[in-house]
C-alpha cells in the first residue's frame, strides 16, 4: 500500500526557490480515492498559476507548507485505492493534479462521465479546475494523442473562450486582433481560431521575441508576425484589439502607445512575462480588463448546456490537435532531476517554443 507521495514545493514569493520533499499519506477515509499522477503537461500556462497564484487562488487547491505552494498541472492520473462509491481501481482520469506523485481526492457527484472533487478547502473555486474525466467515458479521448490533450487543452479551452467573448462582442469594433507572447500555446490557439473561423475579415498580428519570430511564423496561423522591438515600426491602418497573454508591462505600454486611440479593447489573459509585469495606470486606449476563464464557462454552461459547450470545444480542439504536428515536439521527461529542470527553464523562459513538455515523477 503506499504510504508516501513525492510533491515539488514552490516558493509562493518566488517561483525560482522549490523543494521536493516526501509526504506522509494518511489512511483514506470513506468517501475517499487515492490516485497515482501518471503523466502531466508542463507550459507558460502553469507558470501563470505560479505568478497569479494568491490573486487568483490557484494555491488554494492543493495544500502545502506555510510560505510554500503547489503548483497545479493538466494530465492522467490512475486510481490505485477507493472508498468511493462508484471510483474503481485501475480507472484513468483526466484532471488537475499537483505537481506530485499520488493525490487523494472525494469524489462527488459521480457520474459516468466523472465526478467532481468534494474537498472542503476546493469548493470556493472555480468548479471546472474540481471536475475529473473518466477515460474511458470520453469519447474524445484518444491514448496515442494523450500528451498533445494533456498540452493543449486546458490551453486551447482557454483560446476558444476567449474567441467566443471577443466574437460575441464583434471584436468591439475592430478588425484586427493583436496577440502577445505569439509563440505560447495560448496565443497559437486562438491564432488558429481567429484564422481558420474569419479568414479575411480579422487580421491575426503576433507580437513575439526576435528569436521566436521565424517559428511562429512556420505556423502560418498569423497574417503578421512582429519582433517586440519592431511594435513601433508596426502597420497601424486597422482599429484593433489586444489579447495580452505575455504580461509584460513595457510591451503592454509600447501596444498602447502605438495604437492609442486606434486600441478599441485590451484583454489581459496570461503572464508568461510573469517577472516584468506593472502596473496599467496611466496607459493611453483602454484600461486593460482581465480574462478570466470560469466566469466565460459559466456563462456558456448557463446558455449552451453542459453536453453543447463540450461538443464545441471537442470539435474545435480536435482541429486545433490535427494542425500541430508540423510544429510541435514532444519532449518527454520522468523523476526529479527531468521535473526540475524542465521546471526551471519554464520559469526563465528558456523552453523552445516548439516544444510540449510532458513529465512524470
Amino acid at each position: 500500500m503506499t504510504t508516501t507521495s513525492t510533491d515539488l514545493l514552490t516558493s509562493r514569493k518566488n517561483l525560482h526557490e522549490i523543494k521536493f520533499v516526501e509526504t506522509e499519506l494518511p489512511a483514506l477515509k470513506p468517501g475517499q480515492a487515492l490516485f497515482k499522477i501518471d503523466t502531466f503537461a508542463f507550459t507558460a500556462n502553469n507558470v501563470t498559476y505560479g505568478a497569479f497564484g494568491d490573486a487568483m487562488m490557484y494555491w488554494n487547491f492543493f495544500p502545502a507548507p506555510e510560505g510554500f505552494g503547489r503548483v497545479p498541472v493538466w494530465g492522467f492520473a490512475d486510481v490505485v485505492e477507493s472508498n468511493a462509491k462508484g471510483v474503481e481501481v485501475g480507472e484513468r482520469f483526466w484532471g488537475y493534479w499537483p505537481i506530485s506523485t499520488h493525490l487523494i481526492v472525494e469524489p462527488a457527484r459521480v457520474t459516468p462521465h466523472g465526478f467532481s472533487d468534494g474537498a472542503a478547502h476546493r469548493q470556493k473555486m472555480a468548479q471546472v479546475y474540481n471536475s475529473y474525466i473518466r477515460a474511458a467515458a470520453d469519447p474524445n479521448y484518444n491514448k496515442e494523442r494523450e500528451s498533445e490533450r494533456a498540452l493543449l487543452r486546458p490551453l486551447f479551452s482557454t483560446s476558444f473562450l476567449i474567441d467566443d467573448f471577443l466574437a460575441e462582442a464583434d471584436f468591439f469594433g475592430a478588425r484586427e486582433v493583436i496577440l502577445s507572447s505569439a509563440s505560447s500555446k495560448t496565443s497559437l490557439g486562438l491564432a488558429f481560431l481567429l484564422h481558420n473561423n474569419r479568414r479575411g475579415q480579422i487580421a491575426v498580428v503576433g507580437l513575439t521575441s526576435k528569436a521566436n519570430v521565424p517559428f511562429v511564423e512556420k505556423t502560418r496561423y498569423y497574417d503578421r508576425v512582429v519582433a517586440y522591438d519592431a511594435i513601433a515600426q508596426s502597420p497601424r491602418d486597422r482599429v484593433a484589439v489586444f489579447v495580452d497573454m505575455a504580461g509584460n508591462g513595457e510591451v503592454r505600454a509600447n501596444v498602447h502607445r502605438h495604437w492609442d486611440e486606434r486600441l478599441k479593447y485590451s484583454c489581459a489573459v496570461g503572464a508568461t512575462h510573469w517577472d516584468n509585469m506593472t502596473s496599467s495606470e496611466g496607459l493611453p486606449g483602454p484600461k486593460p480588463q482581465m480574462f478570466f476563464a470560469p466566469d466565460r464557462v459559466k456563462k456558456r454552461l448557463q446558455e449552451w448546456g453542459a453536453e453543447g459547450l463540450e461538443n464545441r470545444l471537442a470539435t474545435a480542439t480536435n482541429r486545433f490537435i490535427s494542425s500541430v504536428d508540423g510544429w510541435m515536439k514532444i519532449v518527454k521527461g520522468k523523476g526529479k532531476a527531468d521535473v526540475e529542470r524542465v521546471y526551471r527553464d519554464m520559469v526563465a523562459g528558456k523552453v523552445k517554443a516548439e516544444e510540449g513538455h510532458m513529465l512524470s515523477l
